[in-house]
Formats: structure tokens, C-alpha cells, sequence
């Protein structure tokens, strides 16, 4: 405890060195810390939402390339999926729903206001196996009257009962979705959801599909269901893209990954360059204190009572910065991961119960605070170590 009382003792008599080197510590500790969490949050969210409809397969037409230059926009051949192509997904499907889906274009009107939206035309009884109501009913065979996304019903105010005009044509609004956010599938929530008889009657192409979507009830078989359907259409050639929410989970989890490191490096710099002034803090308090270090080496104290002294100044850096550090970083993280998400789900409601913290984002904290008490040990000890091996004669000589 003596040795303990000296070295906090020495840092109060350099209590303006000893500040920037804790400064540096909790600029380190708190970089670490508060970036992992944030980007532990965002995977949460995606995940989260993924996970959603991790029973979903989804059939896309292969795109093909008509020219050899690379991201020329003119060399992608428009493609569709046939309703050949679509019997022959539902035979091979294991008895599960096979939705097959028709996506366009049309000019929204709503008095002087308008603009060009998404719109999505499935049969009616498949309707209501992806999306849910939130006010109104859902469509009817043989009954005019659309779908409206949350999204576009917020923008434009309309309601149930609203008419609007889709290229010209007036139509009834049946009902308002409730908002789907992020999905694999279909994205209505900024979009008008029709019958594939009014798509077909028109839009025409009724018979060009955009996609198909499988949903499996039991998720255990997807990766059966998903071989199948590859073996039917792209045995002698690709003619279809197959892929299901945990593909995109995986990809993003890679992406995740890079980034996590990425941001992780950085602090990890900040946390060195720390170490590093509080090497030369302790090598500079060394130099000062040589003759101190001769009187009591004359009277007795061993080398590994003076190794200890410098390194418990060193180690009381480090803790207090890394336990400042780690509160800043709690505190900031969970400040930061709230507005990233905010500013990743654009104010809609999907990411409402997304957890900041769970039990990653509390060991982002736990790593970053032992590495800066461990950091600031390691930087201490070269310093503590040149002391103690200081002998009483060549300490008391120094000048």
C-alpha cells in the first residue's frame, strides 16, 4: 500500500501530465467501445428484421448481359419469369405457397399532388399471406380498389375510401397497409399493392412475372426446397436467381464484419498513441525521480518494490482512464447506436424494439477497458523496469 500511496502521490505533483495521459486513455477506451456498440446495434436491426422472414425463398428472373463493358446500363437484357416457369416452381415447391408477383410503374395523382410509384400486382388470395391491413380490408376478385403503403399514405394523406388517379384512371383505395419496413421480398410500404387482374387490365404484361415468392412453413426444409427448385430451372443453365433472407444476413454479416474491424483499428490507434504518451510520461518520471530512486534503493527498497512503483503509476493511469472511458463509452455508445438506427430505418417503426445493448455490446465495453489497463500497464513496465535496475550509486550521481 505504501508503494501504491507514492506512485499516486508522484502523479498529483504532475497532475497536468498525468490528466492528457488519462485523456488519451478515455479517447482510446471510449473510440473502442462506443463503435462497437454502435455497429453491434445496426447488425441487431438487420438481423432482426431478416429474421422476420427468414421463410422466405425469393425467384428472380437471371439477369443477362447483351455486351461485354461492365456496368454499361444498355447491356442488361429485360427478363420475367413465364407462367411456365412459375407451374414449374409450384410443382417442385413440397406443398408450400407459391406467390407469384408483377411489379411496374404508374403515375400516382392525388389533386396537384403526384409522382411516379412502385406497384405490385398479386392474385387476392395471396395477398394477405405477405401483408396485413391496417385500415380498410383487403381486396376482393372482381372488386375495383387498390392497396396503399404506409408510407405513401402518410405522404399524401390518404385514407380508406380515398379515390386517386393511377395514370390517369381514377381508383378507389380499399385499405392502407401496415408498414413491412426492410424485407427480402417486397418492399409496398412506399408503393400501391393490386390484383394481378387489374395489373393485367392496366399495365398489361400480366403474364411477366418479377419474381416468386416461396413461403416455407416449415424452415428446416428451405435449403431442400431451394435445391429443388435450382435442379428444375437451372440445370442446363441459369435462368433463375435463387436466394432467401439468410443469404442476405450472411453478406451483410461479412460487410458488418469488415466495418467492425475497420472501426475497431481506428480506435485501437487512438488507444496506442495513448500507450505510447504514457511510455514517455513514465520514462520522463523516471528521469526526474533518478535520485529519489538512489535514496531509497540506500536505505533498503529492493528492485521489484521500485518495478512496482512505476508500474502502479502507470497502472493508475490506465485504470482511471479505462474506467472513464468505459463509462463515456456506455453512456455515448447507446447515444450514437439510438441516432444510427434512427437515421437507418428513415423514422419508420420497424427498428423500435431493437435492443442497443445486449450482452456483445456490454463486452465491446468489458475489451476496450482491459485493453487500456492492460495497454497502460505494458507501456509502464519498460519505464518501471530501467528504474529498478537503477543501483543506489549510479542513482544518487545522476544530476
Amino acid at each position: 500500500m505504501l508503494f501504491v500511496n507514492i506512485a499516486v502521490r508522484n502523479l498529483r505533483r504532475h497532475w497536468i501530465r498525468s490528466m492528457l495521459s488519462i485523456i488519451g486513455i478515455v479517447i482510446g477506451v471510449f473510440a473502442i467501445a462506443s463503435l462497437g456498440i454502435m455497429g453491434n446495434s445496426i447488425n441487431l436491426l438487420v438481423a432482426n428484421v431478416i429474421t422476420d422472414v427468414g421463410d422466405t425463398l425469393v425467384i428472380t428472373p437471371h439477369v443477362a448481359v447483351s455486351t461485354d463493358i461492365a456496368g454499361d446500363p444498355r447491356s442488361i437484357v429485360e427478363a420475367s419469369l413465364s407462367p411456365e416457369t412459375v407451374s414449374r416452381i409450384e410443382r417442385v415447391s413440397g406443398g408450400n405457397e407459391v406467390i407469384p408477383v408483377l411489379q411496374g410503374t404508374a403515375e400516382l395523382t392525388l389533386g396537384d399532388e403526384g409522382g411516379d410509384v412502385r406497384v405490385i400486382g398479386m392474385h387476392v388470395d395471396d395477398i394477405p399471406i405477405l401483408l396485413t391491413i391496417a385500415e380498410g380490408q383487403m381486396l376482393r376478385q372482381n372488386r375495383p380498389g387498390v392497396l396503399v403503403g404506409s408510407f405513401l399514405a402518410n405522404e399524401f394523406d390518404i385514407r380508406a375510401g380515398s379515390r386517386i388517379e393511377l395514370d390517369g384512371e381514377g381508383v378507389r383505395v380499399a385499405g392502407v397497409l401496415e408498414e413491412r419496413g426492410f424485407a427480402a421480398d417486397i418492399n409496398p410500404d412506399f408503393g400501391i399493392v393490386v390484383s394481378d387482374g387489374y395489373y393485367g387490365d392496366r399495365f398489361g404484361d400480366s403474364d411477366a412475372y418479377a419474381m416468386v415468392i416461396i413461403k416455407v412453413r416449415d424452415i428446416g426444409q428451405i435449403d431442400a426446397v431451394k435445391e429443388a427448385v435450382d435442379d428444375q430451372l437451372n440445370r442446363r443453365e441459369d435462368t433463375v436467381d435463387i436466394f432467401d433472407s439468410r443469404d442476405m444476413l450472411a453478406m451483410y454479416e461479412d460487410f458488418y464484419d469488415q466495418i467492425t474491424v475497420f472501426l475497431l483499428a481506428i480506435g485501437g490507434v487512438s488507444l496506442i498513441i495513448a500507450a505510447i504518451n504514457i511510455l514517455n510520461v513514465m520514462y520522463i518520471s523516471v528521469t526526474e525521480r533518478t535520485h529519489e530512486i538512489g535514496i531509497l534503493r540506500s536505505i533498503g527498497t529492493l528492485r521489484s518494490e521500485i518495478l512496482r512503483t512505476f508500474i502502479y503509476e502507470a497502472a493508475v493511469l490506465g485504470i482511471a482512464g479505462s474506467f472513464v472511458g468505459g463509462l463515456f463509452s456506455a453512456v455515448g455508445g447507446y447515444a450514437i447506436s439510438v441516432y444510427a438506427i434512427q437515421a437507418f430505418t428513415a423514422g419508420t417503426t420497424f427498428g423500435e424494439n431493437i435492443t442497443v445493448f445486449d450482452a456483445t455490446s456490454v463486452a465491446y465495453v468489458v475489451f476496450a477497458v482491459s485493453f487500456g489497463v492492460g495497454i497502460s500497464i505494458l507501456s509502464g513496465f519498460y519505464p518501471a523496469w530501467i528504474a529498478s535496475k537503477l543501483t543506489p550509486i549510479e542513482a544518487l550521481r545522476h544530476d
